[in-house]
C-alpha cells in the first residue's frame, strides 16, 4: 500500500518542473486578425498590457473579467498612459461577476459566444496562465487562445519566493483539473450568486482590483 502514496508525490514531483516550464514562457507574436482580448485582473501591468495590445490592432474588443464591485471605469483609466485612455469609451468591458480564475472563465465563455468570437488573447502574470488558459479552454472549447504572459521572472530555482509561489499555482493547477473532470458546466449567474453568498471565494494572492 506504500507504493501508492510515493507513486504519487513521484508524478507531483516531475509534474512541477513541466508546469513551471509552461508558466515561464514567453509571449509569442499575436495575430492582428485575433478577435478579441481578456485581461484577468489581479496583477500588476496585465490591464496596461491588454489595453495595448487592443490600440496596437490586435482584437476588437477588451473584456477586463474579475473587476472589484466598487471599481469603475475611472479608476482603471488611471492604469494606462494618456493616449490608451479612449479605448475604454468604445471598446473595452468591464465583468464585474467573476471572483476567482473559475469564476473569470465563466465570464469570458459568455461575453466571447456573445460576440461570436473565435480566438482570444488571454493576458494575466506568467505564473497563472496555465491555469488560466485550462480554465477558460474548459469554458471555450473550439476557440483559439493565445498566451500573452506578463509580469515574467527568473529562474524559479534561483528564488525560494519564486519557487513557492509557483508550487502554489501548481497545486491550485491540479485541483482545478480533478474539479473540470468531474464538474457540469454552470452559468455566470450561478458563479455571481456563489460570491454573494460567500459559497466562493476569491483565489489567494489574485485579489480583483
Amino acid at each position: 500500500m506504500r507504493a501508492v502514496p510515493l507513486c504519487a508525490l513521484a508524478a507531483l514531483a516531475l509534474g512541477f518542473p513541466w508546469f513551471a516550464a509552461r508558466a515561464g514562457g514567453a509571449a509569442g507574436p499575436i495575430d492582428p486578425g485575433v478577435d478579441g482580448i481578456v485581461a484577468l485582473t489581479g496583477g500588476a501591468s496585465r490591464i496596461e498590457d491588454a489595453v495595448e495590445l487592443l490600440a496596437s490592432g490586435r482584437g476588437q474588443r477588451l473584456l477586463i473579467t474579475g473587476v472589484g464591485a466598487f471599481t469603475n471605469a475611472t479608476e482603471l483609466i488611471r492604469l494606462v498612459p494618456p493616449a490608451q485612455e479612449r479605448w475604454f469609451a468604445c471598446c473595452i468591458d468591464l465583468g464585474y461577476a467573476a471572483a476567482n480564475t473559475a469564476g473569470n472563465a465563466v465570464e469570458t465563455g459568455r461575453w466571447a459566444r456573445e460576440r461570436g468570437f473565435r480566438s482570444l488573447v488571454v493576458v494575466t502574470s506568467a505564473y497563472h496562465m496555465p491555469r488560466a488558459m485550462l480554465e477558460i479552454g474548459h469554458r471555450l472549447p473550439g476557440v483559439t487562445l493565445i498566451p500573452f504572459p506578463v509580469n515574467r521572472s527568473g529562474p524559479w530555482w534561483r528564488d525560494p519566493h519564486e519557487a513557492k509561489v509557483l508550487m502554489f499555482e501548481y497545486l491550485k493547477y491540479l485541483v482545478a483539473i480533478a474539479r473540470i473532470t468531474i464538474e457540469p458546466v454552470i452559468d455566470v449567474t450561478e458563479v455571481a450568486s456563489r460570491v454573494r453568498t460567500g459559497r466562493d471565494r476569491p483565489d489567494s494572492g489574485e485579489t480583483p482590483l
